[in-house]
């Protein structure tokens, strides 16, 4: 099945001589939930808003399910739903309104059973006619979504969609993404919470400096990158790791307190052994920790190490 979004040497630049995106080559499969991640002013705005014809690429090219998002323009942008980083709505207009409005700029027929469902799920139900200058950011942001979803778009597009949002609208949010997914909605999303793109995404992909640094299944990625840390608190300091551990490659911490053993998650630990041998030599074991990288440890790494 051919990919749902083709992404191909697409590149922005700006007449200052700033490359926001050098050649970005993607493609996200139909129905999978892809996390954007990079810091700010990494390009994943940037990349977004090309994709959903706000900004213009310097070079490559776009599709949307077949759709050029340049010679296609109606067909492409019809199939997608924006959830900006911004706030932009029409202050003065009631969130049913606003709602209906922006389903109509897509050509859809009126379905005010649709609309009811889709306020309800987020919350908004009894919001309906509140003007929108009333509303609180988060119910503000709700009305967002909304307004992304209300054309029944086929791809979701979320910029960083929970920043600065309360918990309750975080969690229906995600409730909401997983209900869309289980449609065959797409979803691309950024975010600076990690841990939702580790709990969500399906891939992950990795922009720094204009440049897509990875693209990888989240799993194999945490697989391939991830690491699992033991650290053993001893009754009694150690001075240096005794020559019967070296083939463990540990190390000493917390002025002898504490011998830390890594490895790559892919190896695993092999605990008991280890346990044993340190019986064998008399070092007794006070208390034990484990720690298992999270998709946060490999971004900061990668970023830190190709910055």
């Amino acid at each position: 099945m051919p990919p749902i979004i083709s992404i191909k040497d697409v590149t922005k630049s700006y007449a200052t001589g700033f490359q926001a995106l050098k050649p970005v080559n993607l493609d996200i499969e139909r129905g999978e939930i892809f996390a954007l991640l990079g810091p700010n002013g990494a390009g994943k705005t940037t990349l977004i808003n090309i994709v959903c014809g706000i900004v213009t690429a310097s070079t490559g090219t776009v599709t949307a399910d077949g759709h050029d998002i340049v010679r296609d323009y109606r067909a492409a942008r019809s199939m997608i739903g924006l959830v900006p980083q911004e706030l932009s709505t029409d202050a003065f207009e009631t969130v049913w309104a606003t709602v209906s409005f922006s389903r109509g700029l897509f050509g859809r027929a009126p379905n005010p059973q649709f609309i009811e469902s889709l306020l309800r799920d987020l919350s908004l139900l009894d919001k309906r006619n509140s003007k929108i200058m009333t509303l609180s950011g988060g119910m503000k942001r709700r009305v967002m979504i909304a307004k992304a979803l209300s054309h029944e778009p086929q791809i979701l597009f979320l910029d960083e969609p929970t920043a600065g949002v309360d918990v309750e609208l975080r969690r229906d949010m995600w409730a909401l993404v997983r209900g869309l997914r289980e449609t065959g909605v797409t979803i691309i999303l950024t975010t600076h919470y990690i841990e939702e793109a580790e709990e969500m995404a399906d891939r992950v992909g990795v922009i720094n400096k204009g440049t897509l640094m990875l693209v990888e299944d989240k799993k194999e990625l945490m697989k391939k990158l991830g690491k699992k840390q033991l650290t053993l608190h001893l009754q009694t300091p150690l001075q240096h790791v005794p020559g019967e551990l070296q083939s463990w490659d540990l190390e000493l911490k917390a002025d002898g307190n504490d011998l830390v053993y890594t490895a790559d998650s892919a190896d695993g630990v092999d605990i008991s052994t280890l346990l044993k041998r340190l019986s064998e030599l008399s070092i007794v074991i006070k208390d034990l920790q484990s720690h298992q990288s999270s998709l946060e440890d490999i971004f900061v790494k990668l970023v830190s190490e190709r910055a």
